[in-house]
């Protein structure tokens, strides 16, 4: 018989259900109309005012409220309302952007960048993200359901936050929403529990929160419905951290107690009041993990947690070089991506959970923000005297107008004060749900890797380290690839490519100077090809760095106050203080010959 709970459950993921498909079916007139409800709620701000005048939102008629505003509001990036969010941040409190005061600002990652950027940060903010937490959650269920009342393995850390100049609370949107109402709401309407208490998430030392994170995980080893964190990379770095771990932890299991590893004193409080001595459970996780490391951690989390239906999180862009070692990890555990958004904005959800990472789609949620799209072309490959953008541009289209197989960047418009922002995104349109478009993400749209005529983003340089770091696999050492970046050295001429590489295990000279071959013939960008053979571009060389090195990077984001869940490996760096840790570290260096 179906408990109560269990059926209050699947009550409300239906209810969701039907509003999405309601939602999705008239998506075109739902945009309309969310397009008025945020020129309503933000009429007569100072930058609306400064392009659309004294109109009375009020009195005009949603559709010719929305042709006026895209008509007379231009486009624009961060650095377009760098002034007035600054202004936020030092204090000023007049209606700028937003007539509801902003008292709180996201900070992006700085990884992308190179430096973190302010971003409004509004309870509309959190209510979003428990809505699509809530909506992606009753799509899983259906495939993957869950009991209710069962824990979450979540890998999630907050940063520190911190007051601006004008007294406005500072931090990353993962930091405000660990720390908002709607955490523990979610936690409630889903009738899933972290495993962690407050006093870990947000412990701003993420070695320790990982430590406490799995010793939670463990003692609730046969409750947990699934493992999660907000980016692929977070997982895959705790279970590497497990590998080294494992005995203190199990050792903690035995004793009841918390290794002397755990210095701050709230975190080591908050985790001795739940665990307690457990002999057998410790037995049973040092005889699986000796098991395990014979077969070098294959199929980990499925024998420590044998419950786990699956593993959930941000699988796309930058965290697919991750997907071949979670899926070591996760044995046949499925992989489900998580939904796609970014600091400014949810964008759409994964409503075919089923679907591998590497194909999945989002469908873009209409409620959420006014969405518009710039149609994108790519470059003619033959035509190497081009701008040096990597595509040419056409007039904003709405939602309803995107075509399928099209390429666009992503317009928003959000009821957190950001007008016809252009968040630097390349999708592409994959099909339709109903009336609204299912998207896959390409990539950034600023071009990383560019010398000469050469353009190269981050998709290509990910495609050509999978491809060629397959031949470390393929070698007799077997050597792995753990993480990777890049920088565009033209300070000697004439300027090349430097990958650096850490790898895991012994990889033969020979076969990283094969890899430094592959790697430079891979780049299929005419551009690149055409100057490699003219010698305008030098030999690609590829860099070996020591086994801390990815580690070092990590550390050097967090000091400047990134949150471990929201980091993400620069694919490519002109940061002084990154090359410096990368040069210093390298330990081996190799030139392509691959043009003679």
């Amino acid at each position: 018989m179906e408990s109560v709970a269990t059926g209050d459950v699947r009550n409300g993921e239906q209810d969701i259900i039907s509003w999405f498909e309601d939602v999705a079916e008239n998506a075109s007139h739902v945009q309309t109309q969310t397009l008025s409800r945020i020129l309503e709620l933000n009429s007569g701000v100072e930058y609306l005012k400064k392009w659309m005048g004294d109109i009375n939102v009020q009195e005009m008629e949603a559709s010719a409220l929305e042709s006026l505003y895209t008509s007379s509001v231009p486009l624009a990036s961060h650095a377009d309302l760098e002034t007035y969010i600054q202004r936020i941040a030092d204090g000023d409190t007049s209606p700028i952007l937003t007539n509801q005061p902003i008292t709180t600002l996201s900070l992006s990652s700085g990884t992308t960048e190179g430096r973190q950027k302010y971003v409004p940060f509004t309870c509309h903010s959190s209510q979003t993200t428990l809505q699509i937490f809530q909506f992606a959650a009753a799509y899983r269920s259906r495939v993957y359901p869950i009991r209710p009342g069962g824990r979450i393995l979540e890998f999630i850390y907050s940063s520190k936050r911190f007051k601006t100049k004008g007294g406005i609370i500072a931090g990353t949107a993962t930091t405000h929403y660990f720390a908002s109402e709607e955490f523990k709401i979610k936690q409630e309407k889903t009738k899933s529990f972290t495993c962690s208490p407050e006093e870990v998430i947000s412990s701003g030392d993420y070695k320790q929160s990982t430590y406490c994170h799995l010793l939670l995980g463990l003692h609730f080893h046969y409750e947990v419905e699934f493992l999660t964190s907000t980016f692929a990379y977070s997982i895959v770095q705790a279970f590497r951290a497990f590998e080294e771990l494992w005995r203190n932890l199990c050792n903690d299991i035995r004793e009841g107690t918390v290794s002397s590893r755990i210095s701050l004193p709230k975190m080591r409080k908050s985790v001795s009041n739940i665990i307690s001595p457990n002999p057998g459970l410790a037995s049973w996780i040092e005889a699986s993990c000796r098991e395990l490391e014979d077969r070098d951690w294959y199929g980990l989390i499925p024998k420590l947690w044998p419950n786990a239906k699956y593993v959930y999180s941000i699988m796309t862009g930058s965290m697919q070089p991750y997907l071949k070692k979670l899926r070591h990890y996760a044995g046949d555990l499925p992989l489900v991506s998580a939904d796609y958004g970014s600091t400014e904005s949810w964008i759409g959800a994964n409503i075919d959970p089923s679907s591998p990472p590497e194909n999945v789609t989002f469908t873009v949620i209409p409620t959420f923000s006014y969405f518009e799209f710039i149609p994108l072309y790519r470059q003619n490959q033959n035509c190497v005297n081009s701008s040096i953008d990597d595509f040419i541009e056409d007039d904003p289209v709405p939602l309803s107008q995107v075509k399928i197989g099209q390429e666009y960047e992503i317009v928003l418009t959000t009821f957190t004060g950001l007008y016809r922002y252009r968040l630097g995104d390349v999708v592409e349109v994959a099909g339709f749900h109903r009336g609204t478009p299912k998207l896959n993400f390409v990539c950034r749209r600023k071009l990383i890797l560019t010398v000469n005529i050469d353009k190269n983003t981050e998709k290509d340089l990910q495609c050509v380290v999978e491809r060629v770091s397959q031949l470390l696999a393929k070698a007799k050492t077997k050597a792995e690839l753990v993480d990777f970046t890049s920088h565009a050295d033209v300070a000697n001429q004439p300027g090349h490519y430097i990958i650096y590489w850490e790898i895991k295990g012994e990889a033969d000279d020979e076969v990283l100077a094969e890899c430094c071959n592959e790697m430079d013939a891979s780049f299929v960008d005419q551009g690149y090809i055409v100057s490699r053979k003219t010698n305008s571009i030098g030999p690609l060389e590829l860099c070996i760095v020591d086994g801390e090195t990815f580690k070092k990077i990590l550390e050097h984001f967090i000091g400047k106050g990134a949150a471990f869940s929201q980091f993400k490996t620069p694919r490519c760096t002109d940061d002084e203080v990154l090359l410096r840790i990368l040069n210093d570290c390298t330990i081996k260096r190799f030139y392509s010959t691959a043009y003679g």
